[in-house]
């Protein structure tokens, strides 16, 4: 019986490195990895449903869910994670501790970007800095041009998002003093080359360090979906997956735990690796619904709480019913 083809788009990261050399296949599946930059891929996904699996943003796929037919449904499989307190940038003129945010303009490349979300809603719990005591500005992060939302938004009266005017960017509005914050994924590139651009949190990795001890999140900010579609064709492909990228993953954490040569070009890896392991435990990144539950209920909290999502879902409802139980004999 031939195995399906099905397209793959995703960045190259090491925990999906053996899916796309091969060195592990999915269960009936030929996967035609598409290596792509995220935003590549989030724009052809979200706009075209081009692929049948691709990375998506969490936010992003969560708002589609509000959709009376919704194109993709995901599996808890996690390709990227981030700490986001590390990028969030101030104009030193204008913040220097998080209290000083209320009242300013802050700008965002997206109001629904993953990344935002964990921003907004982590400085409101625990900074007390409320979502709607800010003045949002969105648009274009380095080329003046992006403008649009990926997802249509639907926002509350008490939230003002204002798109920036056509040619600037928040770049240099940030070091301009134009716009007082920066929330954001990528760094500004006016970061580093401007004396006005700093950390919010110059010691952050202290700082979420701290925050992972208090709270257990290590923020996720995407995962893998399904075109619904081919799911509703092939609904056994979303178990063969799920097993197949867990697997990839095992050979990712393997390799960071190698001592006789580095795999990676980082002179103190089994250092860092220590160091991450002490801080956050072993499986750190794990997929799957139950370690996760928590992360996931703060995120889908945070993403109603924003004026994003239509309803407050549960983790459940995010993913392919009962895709990660076992079986036992």
């Amino acid at each position: 019986m031939p195995r399906l083809p099905l397209s793959f788009a995703c960045w190259d990261y090491d925990r999906v490195q053996s899916l796309q050399t091969g060195r592990v296949r999915p269960e009936g599946i030929d996967l035609n990895f598409l290596c792509l930059d995220v935003e590549e891929t989030f724009f052809r996904a979200l706009h075209n449903q081009e692929f049948d699996v691709c990375e998506l943003s969490l936010s992003s796929y969560t708002l589609t869910l509000d959709s009376s037919e919704p194109p993709f449904i995901a599996i808890p499989v996690f390709p990227s994670r981030f700490f986001r307190h590390q990028s969030i940038y101030v104009n030193t003129d204008r913040v220097s501790a998080p209290a000083d945010l209320v009242g300013k303009r802050i700008g965002v490349p997206e109001y629904q970007l993953t990344a935002c979300v964990w921003q907004r809603g982590i400085l409101a719990d625990e900074y007390d800095v409320p979502i709607d005591s800010v003045e949002y500005l969105s648009g274009a992060l380095t080329d003046a041009g992006r403008r649009s939302e990926k997802v249509p938004l639907n926002l509350p009266p008490n939230l003002s998002v204002t798109p920036i005017a056509d040619g600037k960017n928040l770049s240099d509005m940030l070091a301009g003093g134009e716009i007082d914050a920066l929330y954001t994924a990528r760094a500004p590139h006016t970061f580093g080359t401007s004396a006005k651009v700093a950390h919010l949190f110059p010691n952050y990795r202290e700082v979420e360090k701290d925050y992972y001890a208090r709270t257990r999140i290590f923020p996720i900010m995407h995962v893998i979906a399904l075109n619904r579609d081919t799911h509703h064709r092939h609904p056994w492909i979303a178990r063969s997956l799920l097993k197949a990228f867990t697997e990839a993953q095992q050979h990712a954490y393997t390799a960071l735990k190698q001592t006789a040569a580095l795999k990676y070009m980082l002179p103190w890896l089994p250092g860092h690796y220590q160091e991450t392991v002490d801080a956050l435990g072993e499986g750190y990144w794990d997929y799957g619904l139950d370690r996760n539950r928590h992360v996931l209920e703060t995120f889908t909290r945070y993403s109603h709480e924003q004026g994003l999502a239509g309803k407050l879902r549960s983790p459940e409802e995010l993913f392919v019913p009962g895709v990660d139980e076992g079986f036992l004999i």
